[in-house]
């Protein structure tokens, strides 16, 4: 992973190899980044995705392996017990032009991901809704 701060963004590359959710939880750790907007795109060569069932409050995942083209990264940055909590989204497609989306669990790099960090000033915690069975924002 390599970057660069200006002021409230940071433009990331990641690597081949790389996992996505790993590489930005280290960013977020090292330049101290509580609460955030995530947006990207890339390649990668294995995706696994969740969707969320409301009835049974777990996530149904599935791993994806391939060339695939990231086509869209987007997500927040936010804490949880004081430690970085990252919630993304992702949509990518196959060499037909088949396309799949959901929650990102993990993605690893087949060529390059460039991502936007946009670092809001401020903190927003996430707390668990019973009911839901989500982390949720806590105003």
């Amino acid at each position: 992973m390599d970057y660069r701060r200006f002021d409230d963004k940071i433009v990331v590359r990641l690597e081949k190899g790389e996992e996505v959710i790993k590489s930005l939880k280290e960013l977020c750790k090292k330049e101290n980044i509580k609460l955030g907007e995530i947006t990207g795109l890339g390649a990668s060569d294995s995706v696994e995705i969740g969707v969320f069932n409301i009835y049974t409050k777990e996530y149904k995942t599935k791993i994806f392996e391939g060339m695939f083209e990231i086509t869209s990264l987007v997500g927040s940055v936010s804490t949880k017990e004081d430690e970085t909590y990252l919630h993304i989204h992702i949509n990518f497609g196959d060499e037909d032009g088949n396309v799949r989306g959901g929650h990102l669990v993990a993605s690893r790099i087949s060529a390059t991901c460039e991502i936007i960090l946009s670092v809001i000033d401020g903190r927003v915690e996430r707390k668990l809704n019973e009911e839901i069975g989500l982390n949720l924002f806590e105003f």
